[in-house]
């Protein structure tokens, strides 16, 4: 009889008589009356009886529970005393055990150090004795050899002094031989220069050689008068005229004194012109002193000039350690805080790298969106122009959205420029960051624009002098040469018509035309030397002006540090130091620049010499070969019987060689329609090598249309089957690793000398000779990029639908939580349970895939960490983002399921070897929200926990899985209002970003560092399938 089938019943004779039916099966037993109920004889005992059995049968259950608790005690009781005396058993026996080895092992230590001192004794006492004989026996041998060196020492002294004796008079003989034999000889020459040059006076043409042959006499000569011509002309005008004055007055004294002593004039009047004579002398004495004077003042000038030029360098030098003596000082008042700041500037300066790499991915994202969209309104429009009818234009063109942080400007085709220079304005005044090298780069350029237009006046102002002057000084020197030529034609016509000019060297008579003629050549010449003089004067002055214009900007630096100085001497210290170490800083960039600058001209100079000198090699190994030909045609010709010549194989130089024509079929072959199934049992990265290989003949044969063609052809190759194979993950990484080794390969044998540090001497030859690809390869790191871009996305749309049910709401521990996992915001989920469901297992084995994929394509290792750091930030931002917006998925059994997976994530990552990948870290807000859940959540230090171990998650994160978090089980406890709040204000400090949910589209910018191959282009073999049978092999 149940409890529920009489509760069914409200009666209580109904009851009653339901039990008693029950129990008594015989209804003539007992009877029921109105209030009571009679039984006959026997039956009540027969209640009683079954009433005993019931009580009897509980407390047999008691008992049975009871005891079975007693014997379990007791049971633990003699349990725990048996361990007990084990342990303590085992622990005497194991001390027992650990003495008696102790006691071996310093017993054997005893025995060993006992005879190894024996054996030791035995080995000195021989060591002794064999190096006493050897002693002896060494002294006997080395003094028997000295015997016989010295015997023999002395003879080879004797016989070099008989050998020396007869080497010194067999050399004076032949030396006698050898001064008669150069005496005649030279007397022989002598004689025949003799009859050339008396031959050579007598031709016309000796005056003109003889005028270039004695130029540099002339030159010798002529360069004080020159000198004296130049700056002193007006006072050697002055003194030519009072000394032809004098001249011509002396004369007439001495004309008349012979006049007058004819006449037999007075004593008296002789005596006065002698006077007047004698003053004459004196005043030509006078003259000729100032001329030594003026001369003295001259050169006394130019020493000083020189004296001040060294001087004003010495004051330049002593400014310039002054300077790096105030340099220094600040240096040394602040060398820990520049540590410092310097350590955090340079952080600075990788983030703002990042960050400058992050937006150059995006554009090149986005320039290679804008070329898919301009594919396709192209062929829209050849739709358009084809099909018949009404032709709608479009009114404007929407903009592409960029995942930049910056936002891209793009204007319609119909717009006006106005609005797009108003929109650049305004990002420009809030969002747009000016880079620090870039501001310093426009700010030395206007500086530099402003001292070359400064330099450029200075020089117009110096010509425009220069012109003016050299144009006085032409027609002064005009001029004189025209006086001086007159005087020199009357002089010559007054003292040689009847007179013989005789020239050395000759012992002809020359005319007087031609002496004309070799003075006109000697002015000729003095004016080339006055030419050159000058020249050198204004390079001089310009040379003194430089100095000055340094020494200026010299004194105003050091009056501008000075300034600086005394304005930091006024500030506090802290500001001292700041503004020191700005000011450090703004120098050591200018000096950086400087110094780019100056590598760049110097690399872009040596490139260009090694071109050149790559071509010279070029053209002297080609003209020695088609001398070897001619000469080997020669010896053929010569022969007269034939001879059958077998030719020699050559060997592989790493090159292929193509026709123009069958461009479009290599890039059919090896790029268009190749599958990666096609070359996966060959070397990795096959169709780079063969590129490169063909990209080399074409360097080889100085091609560079064929180099140029090649290369687009195989960039737009590329392009197009990434277009055509957008969501296949093996084909576009097949290609992001034949891109890459490309790119490797033109780096690896460039011929600079930083990528060639790992390249044997057969890889050297292999290095390109005639073209710099430095562009090309700017554009293939870029089609790189954009190759990585496709590959991200393809995987994260294959990985992202598998993420939320195998990291959130998979159970790996089977039974830990008996929720089942809700949709979101508590509503049933619409998906279905078995299609879409994936577990954990499946995620892993998608990542395998990947991987194995990836290695088998020969990817380079750090670009295989960083796809994989980008998949696990996908990861971890999908999951958390589901767990930030799902109240079942926050309970205590989720956080612990989530690290589970998480670590067998990172276990998986360990046995791929990624863990150096840095992917671990970007899980690490998915941890940390595993362990919030896990934590206790009840007082302030419970809060304090939290704070300090959530320090990848932002503080509205923290606070909004504190609000979600429900428990499952009764053992559970709700979070209070209050603790969210503490952990709140406690949270306050930080300065994190206001934003809840993670940017799964975020890509960290990608690096290709340089990973060069140990293959030679010689060992790589083309297989058939690829028919490329029409290149041949150089």
């Amino acid at each position: 009889m149940k409890k529920k089938d009489l509760s069914k019943k409200a009666d209580r004779k109904a009851i009653c008589k339901t039990v008693l039916e029950n129990l008594i099966k015989d209804p003539d037993k007992f009877q029921f009356g109105r209030t009571k109920i009679f039984f006959r004889a026997g039956q009540v005992a027969y209640l009683e009886k079954l009433r005993a059995d019931k009580f009897r049968s509980a407390t047999i259950m008691i008992q049975k529970t009871v005891r079975g608790w007693l014997q379990r005690l007791k049971y633990r009781r003699a349990r725990k005393a048996a361990i007990l005396i084990q342990r303590h058993t085992r622990g005497h026996l194991a001390r027992r055990l650990a003495d008696h080895l102790r006691k071996t092992k310093a017993a054997t230590v005893f025995q060993k150090r006992y005879r190894m001192l024996r054996v030791r004794r035995v080995y000195w006492t021989i060591r002794g004795a064999t190096i006493t004989i050897q002693s002896f026996t060494r002294g006997m041998f080395v003094r028997r050899a000295f015997r016989k060196v010295l015997a023999e020492h002395k003879a080879t002294i004797i016989q070099k002094n008989v050998r020396a004796w007869l080497a010194r008079k067999h050399f004076l003989r032949f030396r006698s031989a050898a001064v008669v034999i150069q005496c005649y000889f030279r007397r022989m020459k002598a004689r025949q220069e003799l009859k050339a040059l008396k031959i050579e006076a007598r031709s016309a043409e000796h005056l003109k050689k003889l005028n270039v042959g004695m130029e540099n006499k002339v030159v010798q000569l002529q360069r004080k008068i020159d000198e004296q011509n130049k700056e002193y002309k007006h006072l050697n005008e002055q003194l030519s005229t009072t000394a032809s004055t004098y001249s011509s007055e002396l004369e007439k004294l001495k004309k008349e004194l012979e006049r007058y002593q004819r006449k037999g004039g007075d004593g008296n009047q002789i005596t006065s012109l002698q006077e007047e004579i004698d003053s004459l002398r004196l005043a030509l004495e006078k003259a000729h002193g100032e001329r030594k004077i003026v001369e003295d003042t001259y050169v006394k000038e130019k020493d000083i000039l020189r004296k001040r030029i060294s001087d004003l360098e010495e004051e330049n030098t002593l400014l310039k350690e002054e300077k790096d003596a105030l340099n220094n000082t600040i240096l040394h008042l602040s060398e820990d805080e520049f540590a410092q700041n310097t350590a955090e500037e340079n952080v600075l300066m990788k983030k703002e790298l990042e960050e400058e790499r992050f937006r150059y991915q995006n554009l090149v994202k986005e320039y290679s969106t804008l070329e898919q969209r301009y594919d396709n309104l192209r062929d829209e429009m050849t739709i358009v122009k084809q099909t018949p009818g009404h032709r709608r234009n479009p009114s404007n063109q929407s903009s592409l959205e960029s995942d930049s942080n910056y936002p891209s400007i793009s204007t319609s085709e119909v717009g006006d420029t106005e609005d797009a220079i108003q929109q650049v304005e305004e990002i420009g005044l809030e969002k747009a960051a000016m880079d620090m090298t870039l501001f310093l780069k426009l700010q030395k350029r206007v500086r530099e624009l402003e001292q070359e237009r400064r330099k450029l006046q200075t020089q117009l102002e110096k010509k425009e002098n220069g012109n003016k002057k050299s144009q006085v000084i032409e027609i002064k020197n005009e001029m004189d040469l025209d006086r001086d030529t007159d005087l020199a034609y009357n002089s010559l016509k007054e003292s040689n018509i009847h007179m013989q000019t005789s020239w050395p060297n000759s012992d002809k008579h020359v005319d007087p035309e031609d002496a004309i003629e070799a003075y006109h050549g000697v002015c000729q010449t003095n004016r080339l030397l006055e030419a050159q003089l000058q020249d050198q004067r204004r390079e001089h002055e310009e040379e003194v002006e430089a100095l000055k214009d340094q020494i200026e900007a010299s004194r105003e630096e050091l009056n501008k540090q000075q300034e600086i100085f005394y304005q930091t001497l006024q500030l506090p210290s802290d500001a001292q130091v700041e503004f020191g170490i700005q000011q450090e800083i703004t120098r050591l960039t200018k000096e950086n620049l400087d110094l780019k600058e100056l590598l760049e001209k110097l690399e872009k100079n040596e490139r260009k010499l090694k071109k050149q000198l790559k071509i010279y090699m070029k053209k002297v190994q080609d003209y020695e070969a088609n001398q070897v030909t001619i000469q080997t045609e020669k010896q053929q010709h010569e022969l007269t019987r034939q001879v059958a010549v077998q030719r020699k194989e050559k060997e592989f130089q790493g090159m292929l060689e193509y026709y123009k024509e069958d461009e479009p079929l290599l890039i059919r072959n090896l790029i268009t329609e190749l599958k990666p199934q096609a070359v996966s049992a060959t070397v990795p990265c096959l169709p780079a090598y063969i590129l490169y290989m063909c990209i080399r003949h074409a360097d080889y044969i100085n091609d560079d249309h064929k180099v140029h063609s090649l290369l687009t052809s195989t960039i737009n190759g590329v392009k197009k089957v990434l277009k055509k194979h957008s969501d296949d993950f093996e084909m576009t990484s097949f290609w992001l690793s034949n891109a890459c080794r490309l790119l490797h390969c033109l780096k690896q044998y460039s011929g600079d000398a930083g990528f060639m540090t790992e390249n044997t001497a057969k890889q050297n030859e292999h290095c390109l000779k005639n073209f710099d690809l430095t562009e090309y390869r700017q554009v293939l790191s870029d089609l790189s990029i954009q190759i990585y871009q496709q590959l991200i996305k393809i995987a994260g749309g294959v990985l992202q639908p598998m993420i939320v049910t195998a990291v959130l709401e998979n159970e790996s521990i089977q039974g830990l939580s008996g929720v089942k996992p809700m949709g979101y915001r508590k509503r049933s989920s619409s998906r279905g349970e078995v299609d879409n469901a994936y577990s954990l297992e499946e995620l892993i084995q998608q990542l395998s895939t990947f991987h194995g994929v990836v290695c088998d394509h020969g990817l380079d290792p750090e670009i295989i960490q960083q796809t994989f750091k980008q998949l696990f930030y996908m990861i971890n931002a999908v999951a958390l983002n589901n767990l930030l917006l799902r109240k079942d998925v926050c309970s205590w059994s989720t956080g612990l399921q989530l690290r589970f997976n998480i670590s067998q994530l990172e276990d998986w990552l360990r046995g791929k070897n990624l863990h150096q990948s840095k992917a671990v870290e970007t899980l690490e807000p998915l941890i940390q929200a595993a362990q919030l859940l896990q934590l206790k959540k009840k007082t302030s230090e419970d809060a304090e926990a939290i704070c300090s171990l959530c320090t990848a998650l932002t503080t509205q994160q923290i606070v909004k899985i504190l609000t979600l978090y429900t428990p499952v089980n009764e053992f559970e406890e709700r979070v209070t209002g209050s603790f969210t709040k503490t952990v709140q204000a406690q949270l306050q400090e930080r300065n994190d970003p206001p934003t809840l949910l993670l940017d799964f589209k975020y890509t960290f910018p990608v690096l290709f560092p340089f990973y060069p191959s140990s293959l030679t282009m010689d060992s790589i073999h083309i297989p058939a399938s690829l028919n490329l049978e029409f290149l041949n092999k150089v």
